[in-house]
């Protein structure tokens, strides 16, 4: 165990268990202040001090992937940076790229408090956040206004709550349209459970005419991903995967929260003493490792590895991380387990996978994506 885990992550989950979502708030805003005063002082010793501690330079797991330039595959998951207020700082923290939002057209408040819930038992996380989020105004205008990323960004869009499911198509474009100068990448997500009726867009008679649109209205061919739950039926992926090469989309993201609850050693939710089989919302973390990366290898293996993934869930060690890559995921993202293992997780993740590829005799990154199926 790190110093993170023996010393403040007691501290930190707390807190948490009296309200884990001002915790991360508090988080964002110290990060939003290191971010936006990084060019002086105490906020560029501090961004300095994260990047010695934190960063990797690790040529062999550099990849160019869309034109883009990866310095490593680990990036933040969506959820994290929700308005992209510390959308310069991410590559600080040793991240090969980021991907904020969610957002959506319209700002939102999101669900009712409580809405984000730690399962530390099974290592995990419940959350019904329903997209909180300023716009995507005004995310365009803080991207505009910093824009000094090092890696690359993806934008997760998706649906405002009050927007009729009929309506999609246009609430999608909008914040597309808004945004398009500033992502590097942008990802449809519409596999969210938090934002009532989202998981039907899934389905190819509506997900169909929002890639369609999209496609259309990409001018600079910005690549375009979408995001999908591990909760489908086999089928249904196929189809969204089928969709994904009509439309030339980049590549899927694989996978968004579950609303299963078998197996979980918690039973009791701290804050809201309700059964977690009760408690609405997306569980991710541990639980959801086994599933996401059968989801991983089902596209990889329906495309023969020619449409790129991003693995995501229940990634918390380089083993967890070269699982996912084995199985077919290019790049992967981590949220949950970062919470749980602390700042030097990424770190950790890098060196483990450089272990991995001198182990096996394999020169880069790229030569190790699904490994595990040949």
């Amino acid at each position: 165990m790190n110093l993170y885990q023996t010393l403040l992550q007691p501290l930190v989950f707390n807190r948490l268990n009296a309200d884990p979502e001002a915790v991360h708030q508090q988080l964002i805003r110290t990060c939003a202040w290191i971010d936006r005063h990084g060019d002086r002082f105490p906020a560029a010793f501090l961004k300095q001090q994260l990047r010695q501690q934190l960063t990797l330079e690790t040529p062999q797991l550099q990849q160019q992937l869309w034109g883009l330039e990866f310095p490593n595959p680990v990036g933040l998951a969506a959820g994290f940076d929700k308005d992209g207020v510390a959308a310069g700082l991410w590559a600080s923290f040793g991240f090969g790229f980021a991907e904020v939002g969610t957002v959506t057209a319209q700002a939102q408040p999101g669900n009712p408090r409580p809405r984000l819930f730690r399962l530390p038992l099974d290592r995990a996380a419940i959350n019904r956040m329903g997209f909180n989020n300023q716009g995507a105004a005004a995310m365009a205008a803080t991207l505009k206004a910093r824009n000094t990323q090092s890696v690359p960004l993806g934008i997760n869009l998706g649906k405002s709550k009050i927007t009729p499911l009929e309506q999609a198509v246009e609430d999608y474009l909008s914040s597309f349209q808004l945004l398009q100068d500033w992502g590097d990448y942008f990802v449809v997500n519409v596999s969210s459970p938090n934002t009532p009726g989202l998981r039907s867009l899934q389905t190819e008679a509506q997900l169909a005419p929002i890639l369609a649109a999209l496609s259309q209205a990409n001018q600079a061919r910005k690549p375009l991903l979408v995001k999908i739950a591990p909760d489908l039926e086999w089928a249904e992926i196929a189809a969204i995967v089928d969709l994904a090469q009509k439309y030339d989309l980049a590549g899927i993201i694989a996978t968004n929260t579950t609303i299963a609850r078998s197996g979980l050693k918690t039973k009791i939710i701290v804050q809201t003493g309700q059964a977690v089989a009760d408690e609405a919302g997306g569980l991710s973390g541990a639980p959801l490792q086994q599933r996401s990366t059968e989801v991983i290898r089902f596209i990889y293996q329906q495309t023969q590895g020619q449409l790129p993934i991003i693995g995501v869930g229940g990634i918390f060690t380089a083993a967890d991380a070269w699982a996912k890559i084995a199985a077919g995921a290019s790049l992967i993202q981590v949220y949950t387990g970062w919470v749980y293992e602390g700042p030097w997780m990424v770190r950790q993740i890098l060196q483990g996978l450089q272990f991995r590829l001198a182990e096996r005799g394999i020169k880069s990154l790229q030569e190790a994506i699904g490994t595990a199926l040949t």
